[in-house]
């Protein structure tokens, strides 16, 4: 057997153990740590008050989280996908607050993935080492007011001068932006040619002309910062650039499908928590003297509960075996993302009628974790879009 062989041979078994085994000891690890280091008594005043949690972030990132999957020689912990994934599932299954996890994946899956496989070595060194311990976050820039799921009709332009590029427009939904250093964003120099025409830059936060606009309150997920940011002939230098003028389209292609497959593993983790949590009242709470978990109304509920947790993970370590194999991943991701946004929607619906008026009083915390969990059927490409890619690998028609 050859090194490429026994590589993948590993890489397979890595992914088939934590495929198989729920409590796997690398997700039970950090789901332990987050239960004690990411207990936050204010978590329900934060929520109300839609405030990020820099104390938990650096928590996240003295732990390693935010260093796992960029490699050791800018400043990471060079891990394999699959140990990121278990540790983000343990993340979301032990810390109850989702805005905070959002915001981990979001850095780790797409932004500090997009950088190590994209940038140049001098705009590596200069952003992995400060994402990887936490002393810089970043925000990753596509989305605009009126392009929706049409991504790459931007109207975000990027012109070209002596002195560099100087970028004019608005980007919208921009996660972390209230509180990011940096931002990768996406920009047309070329409008003639449509997606062809979109590159990539890094920009600082403090470049003139980068507006910065207010935390915008949402529905769920309040506690991970939205804004818009907007670009008024702000000036950047030729080093900005990632890859060659035009290449931003593959660039945000190739991570969009990380991001499809991936982003909702610590949704996946938090599902896990909702059914404990479930389990945990259908066994104590008794109605008619019994648990009202004998009644098949509530155990019934709940046993989906199961089925859809089981189902999306399955499906994500599916699209992480493809990923690490270097085979096509396209249909696994969208499965992955629509099963698990599908799932941890119902299920957190169904967690709600099995705790009743509990559920629905803000203080236990079951409403938020619905308000929560709603959110993954919209970002990183809403269900109709993953449908979309779906029928048209199966071979429908456009």
């Amino acid at each position: 057997m050859n090194n490429d062989e026994t590589v993948g041979s590993s890489d397979h078994i890595e992914v088939l153990d934590a495929l198989l085994d729920n409590e796997h000891p690398t997700k039970v690890a950090v789901a332990d740590w987050a239960r004690t280091a990411l207990d936050d008594p204010k978590l329900e005043q934060r929520d109300l008050e839609c405030t990020f949690w820099v104390e938990g972030w650096q928590a996240i990132a003295e732990r390693g989280l935010l260093a796992s999957l960029i490699a050791e020689e800018y400043g990471g912990r060079g891990n394999s996908l699959t140990t990121t994934l278990l540790q983000l599932e343990g993340l979301g299954h032990g810390c109850r607050d989702d805005g905070l996890v959002l915001a981990t994946t979001a850095q780790v899956l797409t932004l500090s993935l997009a950088i190590e496989r994209f940038a140049s070595e001098d705009q590596k060194r200069e952003w992995l080492p400060k994402l990887a311990r936490g002393s810089a976050i970043g925000s990753f820039a596509m989305s605009e007011a009126t392009s929706g799921s049409d991504a790459y009709s931007l109207t975000t332009t990027a012109t070209k001068t002596a002195d560099g590029y100087v970028l004019n427009g608005e980007k919208a939904w921009v996660t972390l932006a209230p509180v990011a250093d940096m931002f990768l964003i996406f920009a047309s120099t070329n409008p003639d040619v449509g997606r062809w025409g979109i590159s990539a830059f890094l920009v600082p936060r403090d470049t003139p002309g980068l507006i910065i606009g207010e935390n915008r309150p949402k529905m769920g997920l309040r506690t991970t910062p939205f804004a818009n940011i907007t670009f008024d002939d702000c000036v950047i230098p030729d080093s900005a650039l990632i890859g060659a003028e035009g290449s931003g389209a593959s660039i945000f292609s190739a991570s969009m499908e990380a991001e499809r497959g991936f982003l909702l593993v610590g949704t996946i983790g938090a599902l896990e928590r909702v059914l404990d949590d479930a389990v945990t009242y259908g066994r104590e709470r008794k109605q008619f003297d019994q648990p009202i978990g004998a009644f098949q109304g509530v155990s019934h509920p709940i046993a989906g509960i199961k089925l859809g947790h089981e189902s999306s993970r399955l499906l994500m370590y599916k699209a992480a075996a493809l990923q690490q194999r270097g085979t096509p991943s396209m249909m696994a991701a969208a499965l992955s993302k629509l099963a698990g946004s599908e799932a941890a929607l119902s299920g957190a619906l169904t967690a709600l009628e099995v705790h009743g008026a509990r559920g629905y009083v803000t203080e236990y915390g079951v409403e938020r974790d619905l308000r929560n969990l709603s959110g993954g059927v919209i970002y990183g490409g809403a269900s109709a879009i993953q449908k979309n890619i779906i029928a048209r690998l199966l071979g429908l028609p456009a």
